[in-house]
């Protein structure tokens, strides 16, 4: 529903802030690393991800969109919600978080608070591979760009396919990488 929001920040906390946007005040939870980027700014765009639950809609908000990236990628795997992706997010940047899950080091993630032995190992699981490391994590306002697999992906899913669906669908396309976001999607949907 929102990519990004940028603006004053009125209020900033390790964990939540209050961004004025044209004078409506957005309430964002935030990583502490997030945090470590903003904390000096008085004004700033943070990428945003909203999650609808039954009892409340809550905005997170984040520094540059590797990190949003990784913070929905840890949301689609089974066990880890909103609040733990926090947590996960907040004690490792993404580059530590991508070597640990390539590396296949639960010791680190299992240091994490709420993360224990399975759900160390399921992460690993669901991740590897997936984790690209920055190009652009330096910026808090400069957006990283997706590869064209990536966009046909995120495409896919909101058409409503299914990701690991969508997945094998792309991997049986011949020349993928030269082609453009339009042919993946056709050719995926042709393959499903």
């Amino acid at each position: 529903m929102f990519a990004f929001l940028e603006g004053g920040l009125v209020y900033k906390s390790p964990s939540l802030l209050y961004m004025d946007v044209h004078g409506v005040g957005y309430e964002l939870n935030i990583t502490l690393q997030t945090y470590a980027r903003i904390q000096h700014l008085d004004k700033c765009r943070l990428y945003t991800h909203l999650q609808v639950r039954e009892d409340a809609w809550v905005l997170y908000g984040f520094a540059n969109e590797d990190e949003r990236v990784t913070f929905r990628q840890l949301l689609n795997i089974s066990g880890v919600g909103a609040a733990t992706a926090r947590i996960i997010l907040s004690s490792l940047t993404t580059d530590e978080l991508e070597r640990a899950v390539s590396g296949e080091d639960s010791k680190t993630l299992e240091r994490i608070k709420g993360i224990g032995g399975k759900t160390a190992q399921r992460i690993i699981l669901e991740l590897k591979g997936k984790l690209q490391k920055s190009t652009n994590s330096s910026s808090p306002s400069a957006p990283v760009h997706n590869t064209t697999q990536e966009d046909a992906l995120i495409a896919l899913v909101n058409l409503g396919i299914n990701k690991s669906v969508a997945e094998s669908a792309m991997k049986k396309i011949d020349k993928l990488s030269s082609l453009t976001v339009e042919e993946i999607i056709k050719q995926a949907l042709r393959a499903l």
